[in-house]
């Protein structure tokens, strides 16, 4: 991912941030032919200082099931449209449109997992995450038949990066005055991502204080 030094960060913190935000990732991989596999998929994400466990499950037909290795992993933050006429030196800087986002792009290893309690725990730690977020409280019922012998029909994996590259493209290469006129115009648009992403530029301007 082309990420030029003003939109870079190291600080995890982020990542936190992306995955808590949307932990619904584009994972791609290199087939048997040579050819790139891509699959969409919600993960549940764990962070202990600098390592990182990402888990998560493949259909059973899904070509991509099963791979070992190297892989890639997109994490999508919020993200919009910029236009020229947001920004108060418009003519006398000769601004152009852009597009503001936050993304993450992770690469490391791998591993396929087909343990039957291994699965179980993984949808447990899957549901429970995404059941929370609904107000919902359904749990996979280990002893009911009828639920756990789809465990047949997933492969799960576990993904380890060891790189991890942040990139935050809210107009920090701006003077302030522009940066707070595309903070207020996506907030003034009524749209749910332009105002997610004005929330994320007010962030970055302004990082909470460590232990905050």
């Amino acid at each position: 991912m082309f990420t030029p030094s003003d939109f870079a960060t190291t600080d995890l913190d982020w990542l936190d941030r992306l995955m808590a935000r949307d932990a619904f990732v584009t994972l791609a991989t290199t087939g048997a032919d040579g050819l790139p596999q891509v699959s969409l998929l919600p993960v549940v994400y764990r962070r202990d200082g600098e390592a990182i466990v990402i888990e998560g499950h493949w259909a059973r037909p899904n070509p991509q099931a099963g791979h070992a290795g190297p892989a890639l992993m997109l994490v999508h933050g919020p993200h919009a449209y910029v236009s020229p006429g947001w920004y108060p030196d418009k003519d006398s800087a000769g601004r152009v449109p852009t597009w503001n986002y936050a993304a993450a792009e992770l690469r490391g290893e791998l591993e396929p997992v087909t343990e039957r309690a291994a699965l179980m725990d993984m949808l447990d730690a899957l549901s429970a995450v995404n059941e929370a977020g609904v107000g919902g409280d359904w749990r996979l019922d280990r002893d009911d038949a009828r639920q756990t012998r789809l465990l047949a029909g997933i492969i799960g994996f576990r993904f380890r990066p060891r790189q991890v590259q942040i990139k935050l493209k809210l107009s920090q290469n701006h003077p302030d005055a522009n940066q707070v006129s595309v903070i207020d115009a996506l907030e003034a648009s009524g749209a749910p991502a332009s105002h997610d992403l004005a929330q994320w530029m007010r962030q970055v301007r302004q990082p909470p204080a460590p232990g905050g």
